[in-house]
């Protein structure tokens, strides 16, 4: 790889940049970012906005009035179609400023080691010569080049199509390899699936080999959401029925001789009327505010696409630890072949209390020997402010810090020179040391494990011979502890004068102690759990743990109780061979515990198989696979992996499964307020497209100008629609089943709500607009105005209307939404000065009405409310 920068020879391996240095190199070198896909400046999304179909109709609406000489409405259609368009700019604008704060949300931290201390820091400030630390289930933040590996790999798939993934090595690095072959580099995005280690970085942003490829590469055109293409679908449906209707209604009138520029104007107002200009708009300003609402919910949702699924989602694979017990790991129950001691750490006071068993075990060398291997043994860093690394090494070295154990004294006389990286496989993790008595190998990990590999035990400072009988005692030991929900992890060591070989390296170990972990389960999660259940969701914990540590977790919480045992990953059938008896009992489980990555991937293909939506919560980089698989990746913000929060489609801040139904509730919530300015806008232009069409037909002549038309879609539409986009929702939306995330925005019996909606409008004007001539006997100017302000405030009432089915009829989602009202007030006062001020009054054709007409009017545009109201209580509309 050809080197755009020489690598910093002043930068020192153990304590890297100062702080002060990696100020100067950030303003020397600029920020660690790749700009993939350049801002749109504000000229052009203004253009954009007159980049549509619906533009184009107005337009040739506008030029057909100018070719009639009827300039007024030709320049109003103009006026209107710039208001239109500084609409959607300033709410599009406003869309994009929400997601660039949701990014911000999202930010990927790096592990630098500054100062000679290991700091977490956002990757964009990853400069020139810092030294970074990487393990597994890290995304690599700058091309860097390998100082230290233990059994580190990296998936360079991504970037070099290559399927397996590369050992990395310390090395000079070979400039003319071709990438896939430069074992001794690490790039940036790529993934480190394996060990640890560390690397100097070499190459930051646009440099790296990622961001050569994304200069070369030209922005991909971005492919519509499934709602935008629902929602195009939608509109292109209304402009063919509208365009049926103009054709039909043009050929009638010419066989009827009527004028041909009343048809013209009719047919105009007919395509005006069938756009609903304020659709795309308000869907987009809808999702980008609810995802805002997340992101203050700890819910990090990073593809719109995503929020449709989510409200449909039926079943969540959750995790245990963190997400449904707190994660907060500490040291509980010691477990010495000479006795038991049950301790309690306050991390605040520095002090560990002695709840149980005899305080002289403390003396015992196994007690100290336990204590040195857990500091040894570890890869986490705690410093007076922070701590970096698994919650469990930070427990254990919390625990360490109370012990008498001179830590520096012990790391510098056992000098650490390699490491045996932990994995799921074989569930160990190693450590080799030199020091004066020649080698030493530091283990821990699952109980079961260690003990296959030990012959001896340290009992009573002698290192003693350990039998099946031995062996089958620890284990009934670690059994009762995860009948208490502890969590157990062994401890052994071996200790030689000469280096042992790689195959004998972990054989003939010394069992030391075992502890048990505690991590308290979340009570707050058990009336989510509950919601789930009222909203027809299944929650299934899916864990490595052991199963009665999962099962203790699953009873206290409520997710099973006493009867209902887990299934172990042993017990799984082979998912491919599976007869109706064990596909019953796999669906009927409800915790499965010891299972493996590929595990989780077959369980959620099975439930996917039944056609249930998936969502899944996971942290680690054997995640990432189930995490892409499921309907939904939930990755966990606070202890999941780079991978695993790259991978998913939303991140929890909090790891709580709390946040988890939070968020599926909010998902809910954004597609009902969807469907429900959905609804609102067509039924209003329905109402519209009847109105001016029964008009046609009856030969009432023309009820609404084109302009009119105008004037109810652009202003008397989007901002009630707005409202309802933003609101906060139905409460009981957890009391009902998920949707089928395949049927469409409106099913029959919404389109049969829409349908009798808008009849009820156009029946309530078209009976005023009758009335007022022949009862009232008003000229037609007057009887247009009428109609225009029947409709106008008809359509403003009818936002009530949108309330759920099973909600008060004064105390509503609706009625409690205070951007309802502020729309309706809002509406309410340009409508009044269309009235008020003669340009207005003279581009809208209104004349002054009578107080006689304005009570035809207000009883018009009430009667269809209080009708739909009736119906809806009579359940004959949603």
């Amino acid at each position: 790889m050809e080197q755009e920068l020489e690598m910093p020879v002043d930068t020192d391996i153990a304590k890297g940049l100062t702080e002060t240095e990696a100020a100067q190199r950030l303003e020397q070198y600029g920020p660690n970012a790749i700009e993939t896909q350049k801002k749109e400046s504000l000229f052009l999304l203004f253009i954009r906005q007159f980049k549509s179909l619906i533009v184009a109709i107005l337009a040739l609406a506008a030029v057909v009035s100018f070719s009639f000489g009827d300039w007024l409405e030709g320049f109003a259609i103009i006026g209107v179609l710039l208001i239109n368009a500084i609409t959607g700019f300033i709410l599009e604008w406003q869309a994009m400023r929400s997601m660039d704060a949701l990014k911000e949300l999202d930010v990927t931290m790096a592990r630098v080691i500054r100062d000679a201390n290991v700091k977490e820091i956002p990757s964009e400030k990853v400069t020139i010569g810092d030294v970074i630390w990487l393990e597994a289930g890290d995304i690599v933040p700058a091309d860097a080049h390998v100082v230290e590996a233990n059994q580190l790999q990296s998936d360079e798939s991504a970037l070099t199509g290559e399927s397996l993934p590369v050992e990395k090595k310390p090395g000079e690095p070979d400039e003319n390899a071709p990438l896939a072959e430069q074992i001794h580099q690490l790039f940036k995005g790529t993934a480190v699936v394996n060990g640890n280690g560390k690397a100097i970085v070499t190459d930051i942003g646009a440099k790296t080999e990622l961001g050569k490829i994304s200069q070369m590469v030209e922005s991909a055109t971005q492919t519509s959401t499934p709602l935008e293409k629902k929602l195009e679908s939608l509109t292109q449906k209304l402009i063919w029925i509208t365009a049926v209707l103009a054709v039909l209604y043009f050929v009638f009138g010419l066989l009827q001789g009527k004028d041909l520029l009343i048809l013209l104007k009719t047919s105009i107002a007919l395509a005006i009327a069938a756009i609903p200009e304020g659709l795309a708009i308000v869907a987009t300003i809808s999702l980008a505010y609810g995802m805002l609402r997340l992101a203050k919910k700890n819910v990090i949702i990073k593809r719109l696409s995503s929020v449709e699924t989510l409200g449909s989602a039926n079943v969540v694979f959750s995790d245990k630890t963190g997400t449904l017990t707190l994660n907060q790991i500490e040291v509980n129950t010691i477990c010495l072949p000479e006795g038991t001691l049950e301790v309690r750490i306050n991390t605040e006071d520095k002090k560990q209390a002695l709840v149980s068993g005899d305080a002289e075990l403390i003396k015992n060398r196994s007690y100290q020997k336990l204590a040195e291997l857990s500091m040894l043994c570890n890869n986490a860093h705690i410093t007076a402010d922070t701590a970096t690394g698994d919650p469990l090494e930070i427990a254990l070295l919390q625990w360490i810090n109370l012990q008498r154990i001179h830590a520096e004294d012990l790391i510098q006389k056992n000098r650490r020179i390699n490491e045996i990286a932990f994995s799921s496989e074989t569930r160990i993790m190693a450590t080799i040391h030199q020091n004066e008595a020649g080698y030493l190998v530091a283990v821990k990990g699952a109980v079961e494990e260690v003990l296959s590999r030990c012959n001896n035990s340290l009992d009573a400072g002698q290192e003693n011979s350990l039998d099946e009988v031995g062996k089958k005692k620890w284990v009934d030991i670690s059994e009762q502890l995860a009948a208490k929900g502890l969590r157990s992890i062994a401890f052994a060591f071996q200790q030689t004068s000469t280096l042992p070989a790689d195959d004998v390296l972990l054989q003939d170990l010394t069992w030391v102690a075992m502890i048990g972990f505690l991590d308290p389960p979340r009570l707050e999660v058990v009336p989510s759990l509950k919601s789930c259940h009222d909203a027809g969701i299944r929650v299934i914990m899916v864990t490595g743990d052991h199963p009665s540590t999962a099962q203790h977790i699953g009873e206290t919480i409520g997710l099973t109780d006493a009867s209902v045992k887990p299934m172990t990953g042993r017990d799984i059938p082979d998912l491919k061979q599976l007869n109706d008896e064990d596909k019953k009992r796999l669906l009927e489980t409800r915790i499965f515990a010891r299972v493996s990555p590929g595990q989780k991937l077959d369980l959620i293909s099975l439930y996917q198989e039944q056609g249930d939506i998936v969502g899944m919560t996971g942290d680690g980089i054997n995640d990432a696979p189930a995490l892409k698989k499921a309907d939904i990746g939930i990755a966990m913000g606070l202890r999941g992996t780079q991978v695993a929060r790259e991978t998913a489609d939303m991140v929890l801040k909090d790891d709580s499964f709390v946040s988890v139904v939070a968020a599926i509730a909010q998902g809910r919530i954004i597609f009902g307020n969807i469907r429900k300015f959905i609804m609102y806008l067509v039924s209003c232009n329905l109402s519209e497209i009847f109105v001016v069409t029964a008009s046609g037909f009856l030969s009432l002549g023309l009820p609404l100008t084109p302009l009119q038309i105008l004037f109810l879609n652009v202003v008397t539409d989007v901002f009630p629609a707005l409202a309802l986009g933003i609101g906060k929702g139905d409460s009981s939306v957890m009391r009902h089943p998920p949707r089928d995330p395949k049927s469409p925005i409106l099913s029959k019996p919404h389109w049969m709500a829409v349908i009798i909606h808008a009849l009820l409008m156009t029946g309530s004007v078209m009976f005023a607009a009758f009335y007022s001539a022949e009862v009232l006997g008003i000229n037609a100017a007057d009887d247009n105005n009428i109609v225009f302000y029947s409709l106008s405030l008809a359509q403003l009432f009818h936002v009530f209307n949108l309330a759920s089915g099973n909600s008060g009829l004064f105390r509503n989602e609706i009625t409690k939404n205070r951007y309802v009202w502020l729309a309706i007030i809002v509406c309410m006062g340009i409508l009044a000065l269309t009235y008020y001020v003669p340009v207005l009054r003279e581009a809208l054709t209104i004349q002054n009405l009578h107080p006689i007409e304005w009570v035809v009017v207000l009883a018009a545009s009430l009667t269809p409310l209080v009708l739909i109201q009736i119906l809806k209580r009579l359940r004959v509309v949603w």
